[in-house]
């Protein structure tokens, strides 16, 4: 008991309840005034702007941690407007603004005196003149300050103007400027991005033999517009939803207007729209908010480099997400066979795409079963293989001193290890990394007796099927349940094998994707249009998927190729 105290004493930390930790800031009387009196509740964004600029500027002052942050720059000027000055200010963030499109179209123009600016008097606008009956009719507008500055001062391409705070501060941090003029309870939202972004490059994950080598970027704009590349139409609808308390991470749900379900759409916003998260950084992070639950954790959306790729399913009437940051595009909704489905199977000859459809789901049954397989018929069935064979296999491990199902975890274990590694390190030392992991490792620990050969190939063959999956998350869930069936075939043999891959299809059965069963076109048995894992001739490819209850349901004439039948 006092040797347990000892220890307890020396390892274990008990805070003391009385201590507590006063880490605030004292606050600047000035400020905590007009915050007080003025904006309410302390940090609410949605206050509306003032009209007095210097109310605006200590506001924004404490917003941004102005004495503390050395990127935001406050640029305070005077705004010549017909003949009148006014105090203004611009707030930008250094480095995520062109500073030519600043200082040419925004500051010159407000600053510098020209004959927009100069002229005084209280003349009306004259919008528009016409003549009827020798009587000329004229419709004028009386003069509007921010108007003025809008349309005839700013000759920017992108510019609205804003009310509250919450606006204006969104506007900043995504790399836009905004002004504020003295006098008025409003704010230009003024687009000046600039800032370093990667350019488009070929496809590192998902590589095909015929078809565009262009892939998303990490600027949602950009991917919009390869979206928009593809699908030349004015339907193709992209809307904007902010996702994250703090980070507010911009994203964009794509879909066809007139072809998609409405359904299906609404269902995308609301689970968007109901995120209480402070961050979202990727499009990895936003899938695992928005899927539908599944005992398996087997992925229901598609996640996709490969603007052609998401271009193909949003003219099937589905709908894309994306967001700001990340390369990826999500796909909603997806079902099995979109996961052993390639890009390039639509642009070859069916005989081709359907044989390579047929060996990659071969690929995934050798992945999933082939090492379980293995040791259930090395354990408890041998009747079932060649006595050559079987004599093979057991002088190949005559002098292992290790049973089979820890020779087989060792082996497996050690080549996530190697893919790992490969991954992580610099890619000119990747693939060195592979050779002497899968070489000279697994020849030297078939000479120390720890492996058999046999094992390797087994081994081996597992490994080259799971890279043979077109879809990374799927192929990472096939590899994790492959350690579940190699235990079942260890302590049950086929029967344990058998049960849980029962198991394991009736729980794939029973999930869903946004309300899609994922074994459309296996489970339920009926027949749904256009949910065929093999693809017919192009020219039979008539209808959109069943199950995606698509407003247009037909995608082509049912003679395609009329040139056929002059």
């Amino acid at each position: 008991m006092h040797i347990k105290d000892l220890f307890s004493s020396l390892f274990t930390y008990t805070p003391d309840d009385k201590q507590t930790y006063n880490f605030n800031l004292i606050e600047d009387p000035n400020t905590k005034a007009y915050t007080d009196s003025n904006l309410g509740k302390e940090g609410n964004d949605k206050t509306k702007i003032f009209p007095s600029l210097t109310v605006n500027l200590d506001y924004l002052k404490s917003k941004y941690n102005l004495l503390i942050n050395s990127d935001i720059i406050f640029r305070e000027f005077v705004l010549n407007a017909r003949g009148k000055q006014y105090n203004a200010l611009l707030i930008f963030i250094d480095g995520m603004i062109n500073t030519e499109i600043m200082n040419e179209f925004i500051l010159e123009p407000l600053m510098m005196r020209n004959k927009n600016n100069l002229y005084e008097g209280s003349q009306n606008r004259v919008i528009s003149e016409a003549v009827a009956n020798n009587i000329t009719v004229r419709k004028v507008k009386k003069f509007n300050l921010p108007n003025f500055i809008s349309s005839c001062l700013i000759p920017q391409n992108a510019i609205k103007q804003v009310s509250t705070f919450e606006d204006s501060i969104s506007g900043i941090n995504s790399g836009n400027c905004a002004l504020f003029v003295d006098t008025l309870n409003l704010a230009f939202d003024i687009e000046v991005k600039g800032f370093q972004q990667r350019g488009i490059e070929k496809p590192s994950n998902e590589i095909v033999i015929k078809g565009p080598h262009e892939a998303f970027v990490e600027n949602i704009r950009t991917n919009t517009s390869l979206i928009r590349r593809f699908v030349n139409n004015e339907n193709l609808v992209i809307e904007n939803l902010s996702v994250g308390n703090i980070t507010k991470t911009k994203c964009g749900v794509c879909y066809i207007s007139g072809l998609a379900n409405e359904d299906l759409i609404a269902e995308v916003k609301f689970r968007m729209n109901n995120l209480d998260v402070d961050s979202l950084l990727s499009a990895g992070q936003l899938e695992q908010l928005i899927s539908d639950s599944s005992n398996l954790n087997i992925p229901q959306l598609i996640s996709s480099e490969r603007p052609d790729k998401a271009a193909s399913y949003l003219l099937d009437g589905r709908v894309i997400i994306l967001v700001n940051g990340s390369p990826y595009a999500l796909i909603t909704p997806g079902i099995l066979s979109d996961f052993l489905s390639s890009p390039d199977d639509k642009n070859q000859k069916t005989l081709f795409s359907d044989f390579t459809k047929i060996i990659r789901l071969i690929a995934a049954f050798i992945t999933l079963l082939l090492p379980g397989l293995y040791v259930a018929i090395t354990s408890f069935h041998h009747e079932i293989l060649p006595t050559e064979l079987l004599f093979s296999i057991l002088a190949s491990r005559a002098n292992v001193p290790f049973p089979i199902i820890f020779e087989l975890l060792v082996l497996e274990i050690s080549f996530e290890l190697i893919r790992e590694a490969g991954l992580r390190v610099p890619s000119p030392i990747g693939p060195t990394i592979g050779i002497v992991g899968a070489l000279v490792m697994g020849q030297a620990a078939v000479s120390a007796g720890i492996v058999s050969p046999i094992l390797i190939i087994i081994v081996a063959i597992t490994a080259t099927a799971s890279f043979a999956i077109p879809d990374y998350a799927f192929g990472f869930h096939l590899r994790v349940y492959r350690f579940v069936f190699i235990f079942l075939g260890y302590l049950c043999g086929f029967l344990g094998i058998a049960l849980g891959f029962f198991v394991y299809m009736i729980a794939m059965c029973d999930s869903k994707s946004f309300g899609v069963p994922y074994t459309i076109g296996i489970s339920p048995l009926e027949h749904v249009k256009g949910t065929s894992y093999y693809l017919p001739p192009i020219w039979k490819r008539e209808y959109r998927p069943g199950f995606l209850n698509s407003r247009k349901e037909t995608k082509q004439g049912h003679i395609s190729m009329k040139w056929k039948n002059r």
